[in-house]
């Protein structure tokens, strides 16, 4: 059994560490290092000229040379130095005793003599002259200093700087906060007055980018720099520069992410098992998550891909292509820098040239499509779009609209919420509507408008992502795309027999059930059952009926139980008896306090339980004589066609003044002239803003657009419109949704009066400062529209 144990602990370690996998014991050093443009070249060289090896192991675990740590990093950085005393020692600029914290057998302190120069931090055994150096840190553009911080202070006793070099890391402390921010300082000040350290890689990158139109001259840089070309070996360094000990990637440490160095190596170990890997997508799937999380290795991936798909021993094996199926991932999902993209798209040209026709040929054609559309996602692409990406094909995408029906659509990983729209409105005929569509996120209990520059894919990711997190697949948690009226700005021209006549009915139907449409319980029950003859035809006891929450508000049977069960229920008199006594009396201190606690306690629960069960026979009792009702009243519609019933039924709901409006909960309102209240709705329509109290047919205020002077974001959660002279602020946490629609209206509105005809409507961005107001001619660029076109 603990061999059994043992086995399944390594095999979790191989399986669920992959990113985070150890590379042998002893990290090998690479052969070539990070340096200066001037120093690369020392002998007079050209560029071309500089050959780069790929590093490789020896049986002892070392290069072949035996060099002490200073001094092999003083070589490969700077000039090399003397091994002198400390009387030697030119340019001193700060010096004095430090305690270095030592790695052996278990952690402590020791006390160095340190001294800064202009181009290293040196540790003397004492300040003596002809003191021994027993260490140096060599200081570079991409070291980097961590200052002192209130933790460790509290933790140790001692402010503490730490300082990150290529091969070392130096953790000083000293008991004084002031000398620990001095030397800190000082060793900042010496990295930032550095010349920018490139790699080799950099610099060839930039040869080729002169030479592009020189083949023969790139050939030669190829052939005599094997850091450009498909290796099997492992990557000791990253291919660019990264500042050591960086912190940009700490707010991921939840995910186990060491430095971006680090990483950038483990990337390289994860491209070369996508090789030999059964099912690579996985794989792929972590790199894209690491190039997520970690913005800066974007561009190292897409250098290291460019590596392993350059002059590959066997370039048509399916082993090798997992290069390039993982490159068009990348493709799809980031854009590489400038020096990158460039270097990038003479690669893929290059490899046209050279296989036409071929497997490569088509991913390098694929490639260069993509990263002329490709935008940066939110979301890693989820399986199936992975799949479809390894075989360059679109992936087919469900959209629903309200009612029973939907449409499939062949989308790509750039195919945004507005293609889908337009696509959306041809396949249903709805070009030539005055009003507009939109995208929702929806399910049985929520839904919110997408913006119109959203990407479809990642959407779709997140629908994949929610369903994985929640581990349910019940259907009101199931998640759909919905294409639904967003702008209702002409509810008279649309044709009885047109869908968008069907779009407005289940539309209107769905704030029904909300009970988002202020009517009398009389109109609810005649809505219901116009809704059942729609559905279901004339009356028949063998049809099936839906449930009464899918016909008529369901919290006007509880608001209407409870009212009555608060209305007929008396105190207990116990409890009424308890009202005049003094806490100190009804729960008496002593032995018995935790019994008499336990026995009421207990009868509270009882009496809970006895009540909930008394408010779910009342709601069942209730539910059936309503149901029994809207049944009467279906027996009596027969003979209504579903043309008939739609019409009678939008003809109910169009008795409501605010009938088009979209509804929004507001938890708070005031006004400057003293007014406020608590839950309300404001409701935005196409030619006004109006405020309801919840339930009630009547609008408290409306303000017509031709009044509004302003409107944005005050805070995080409060809305401002300014109309006239009156200042208004809602609190509601749909902020951005309401944005988004009063946008949508006033672009309308621009596009039906013409562009500087409502001058006197201004949009406003809000800070916590103030307003900023935009002129009516400009965009709203507030919060991005919706997906309609504008």
């Amino acid at each position: 059994m603990p061999l059994q144990g043992v086995c399944w602990f390594l095999c979790c370690r191989q399986g669920f560490s992959l990113l985070g996998r150890d590379y042998g014991e002893k990290e090998e050093e690479e052969s070539f290092e990070l340096r200066n443009k001037e120093d690369l070249t020392p002998n007079g060289r050209s560029p071309t000229e500089v050959t780069v090896s790929q590093p490789t192991c020896t049986a002892n675990g070392t290069n072949g040379h035996t060099v002490s740590e200073g001094t092999e990093e003083m070589k490969s950085l700077i000039i090399e130095k003397n091994k002198m005393g400390l009387e030697e020692e030119p340019e001193l600029l700060v010096k004095g005793w430090l305690l270095r914290e030592v790695r052996g057998n278990w952690i402590k302190q020791r006390r160095y003599w340190f001294v800064l120069s202009q181009d290293s931090l040196d540790y003397y055994s004492g300040p003596e002259k002809g003191a021994r150096r027993l260490g140096t840190l060599v200081l570079t553009n991409l070291c980097s200093v961590i200052w002192p911080d209130k933790q460790t202070y509290k933790e140790t006793g001692y402010w503490s700087i730490t300082v990150y070099g290529r091969k070392h890391c130096y953790r000083l402390y000293t008991k004084h906060f002031n000398e620990a921010v001095h030397w800190a300082c000082a060793i900042q000040k010496i990295i930032d007055t550095k010349a920018p350290v490139e790699t080799p890689t950099q610099l060839l990158i930039r040869d080729i980018e002169e030479n592009k139109f020189h083949p023969e001259v790139v050939e030669h840089i190829y052939q005599h720099n094997p850091i450009l070309k498909y290796t099997q070996g492992p990557l000791y360094a990253p291919l660019l520069p990264f500042p050591y000990g960086s912190l940009e990637h700490t707010y991921h440490s939840g995910k186990g992410y060491g430095s971006v160095r680090e990483e950038a190596v483990k990337l390289f170990n994860c491209l070369q098992q996508l090789e030999s890997a059964r099912e690579p997508i996985p794989i792929i799937q972590g790199v894209l998550q690491t190039c997520l999380d970690l913005r800066p290795l974007r561009d190292e991936v897409y250098c290291q891909l460019v590596k392993q798909t350059s002059y590959t021993p066997a370039p048509y094996t399916a082993a090798h292509l997992r290069y390039w199926q993982l490159l068009t991932c990348m493709s799809c999902t980031f854009l590489p820098g400038v020096t990158v993209l460039k270097y990038l798209r003479f690669h893929l040209k290059r490899i046209q040239s050279q296989s036409p026709e071929s497997e490569m040929d088509n991913y390098a054609s694929f490639i260069s499509e993509a990263l002329e559309k490709t935008k940066c996602r939110e979301c890693v692409p989820s399986w199936e779009e992975i799949q479809m990406l390894m075989s360059r094909q679109e992936m087919l995408c469900t959209v629903h609209y309200p009612g029973p029906g939907s449409c499939q659509l062949y989308i790509s990983s750039h195919t945004t919420a507005n293609e889908v729209v337009r696509r959306m409105q041809e396949k249903l005929s709805l070009q030539e509507s005055k009003n507009t569509f939109s995208l929702f996120e929806q399910n049985a209990l929520w839904e919110q408008p997408v913006a119109g520059s959203a990407l479809i894919a990642d959407i779709l990711t997140r629908f994949e992502n929610k369903i994985f997190s929640t581990k349910e697949s019940e259907s009101k948690t199931q998640w759909k795309l919905c294409f639904k009226l967003y702008c209702l700005l002409d509810a008279d021209s649309i044709s009885v027999d047109s869908i968008e006549y069907l779009l407005l009915f289940e539309q209107c139907h769905e704030m029904v059930v909300r009970g988002q449409l202020p009517a009398s319980e009389e109109d609810l029950q005649a809505l219901a059952s116009l809704r059942l003859q729609c559905l279901m035809g004339d009356f028949s006891t063998h049809a099936p009926c839906p449930p009464l929450d899918e016909l008529f508000p369901g919290h006007m049977l509880e608001a209407r139980v409870l009212m009555s069960l608060s209305a007929n229920q008396a105190l207990p008199p116990c409890q009424v008896a308890a009202q005049d006594c003094p806490t100190t009396q009804r729960f008496p201190s002593g032995l018995l306090t935790g019994t008499l606690w336990s026995h009421t306690a207990t009868a509270a629960h009882k009496q809970k339980v006895e009540q909930d069960l008394r408010l779910r026979s009342r709601l069942k009792e209730e539910a059936s004589a309503v149901m029994g009702s809207i049944l009467e009243r279906w027996k009596g519609l027969a003979g209504y066609s579903r043309r008939d019933s739609m019409a009678a039924y939008l003809t109910i709901a169009r008795q409501w003044s605010g009938f088009g409006c979209t509804l929004y909960e507001v938890d708070f309102y005031i006004s400057s002239t003293g007014n406020f209240s608590q839950k309300l709705w404001l409701g935005v329509a196409a030619t006004s803003v109006s405020l309801y109290r919840q339930g009630e047919a009547e609008a408290l205020e409306c303000f017509p657009y031709g009044q509004i002077c302003s409107y944005g974001v005050s805070d995080s959660n409060t809305f401002k419109i300014t109309a006239g002279d009156r200042d208004l602020l809602f609190e509601t946490t749909k902020l951005t949704e309401i944005m988004q629609l009063m946008n949508a209206y006033f672009s309308a509105i621009r596009r039906q009066r013409g562009k500087g005809e409502d001058a006197d409507i201004t949009i406003a961005e809000s800070t916590e400062v103030g307003f900023h107001h935009l002129t009516s001619t400009l965009t709203p660029t507030l919060l991005e529209l919706p997906s309609h076109p504008v």
